[in-house]
């Protein structure tokens, strides 16, 4: 019997007759990765594999954003289950998401979302976001900036878009949100808000896909 086959097409099945195809290559990779790491010792624990995502500008519950940004939805409601479908749909469980601000309108609803949204959620902080935003239960971090390092490029987060940066010159990147799309991007460059990319979190590969 081959397990990765059998586990592989259950899941593929399940997902899609629950509409969610894009998840399928999805699991697949993480199952052979994990599945390969374990075949020299069946008795290691599995490892999984964890993607890194990057999303921004969710505004969940904010009618408002709707008319500024034109969102496709015809209430605040219909927003939110797009948004919390669309990013359970590419991300899994156990991977990272880096939320670059402006998460919804009211804090007292942000601790119940982030509890719908899969993957460990980090926050910096937009102009829309409140103190007690960051203080909701579910985020793993929260912060106004951020430096990382993703697949061996540098990263340097803020809600917002930079005109310099540390290591611009050298190859690191700018990830930001706030401008829905309307900015024209400096080199390097990304604006990883919804209103971006299909209203949905975004890999880093994905980005420069899109540029």
């Amino acid at each position: 019997m081959d397990p990765e086959g059998g586990i592989y097409d259950g899941l593929a099945g399940f997902l899609e007759a629950r509409g969610r195809p894009r998840r399928v290559d999805k699991i697949k990779a993480n199952l052979c990765h994990q599945l390969w790491l374990s075949a020299d010792d069946p008795n290691a624990d599995i490892i999984p594999f964890v993607s890194v995502f990057f999303t921004a500008d969710t505004h969940f519950g904010d009618h408002r954003t709707i008319n500024i940004a034109r969102r496709p939805f015809a209430n605040a409601a219909a927003m939110d289950e797009e948004l919390v479908e669309r990013w359970n749909a590419v991300v899994g469980i156990g991977d990272t998401v880096w939320h670059l601000g402006d998460v919804a309108r009211r804090p007292a609803d942000v601790a119940g979302l982030l509890a719908r949204l899969n993957g460990t959620k980090h926050l910096l902080r937009g102009n829309n976001d409140p103190d007690a935003t960051l203080a909701a239960d579910g985020w793993a971090s929260t912060g106004d900036y951020a430096e990382v390092e993703v697949d061996d490029r540098r990263l340097v987060l803020c809600h917002y878009p930079f005109r310099s940066w540390n290591g611009q010159h050298r190859g690191a990147l700018n990830l930001h949100g706030h401008s829905h799309g309307r900015l024209k991007p400096m080199p390097r460059q990304f604006d990883v808000g919804v209103d971006v990319h299909n209203f949905s979190p975004v890999l880093l590969e994905n980005l420069f896909e899109s540029s």
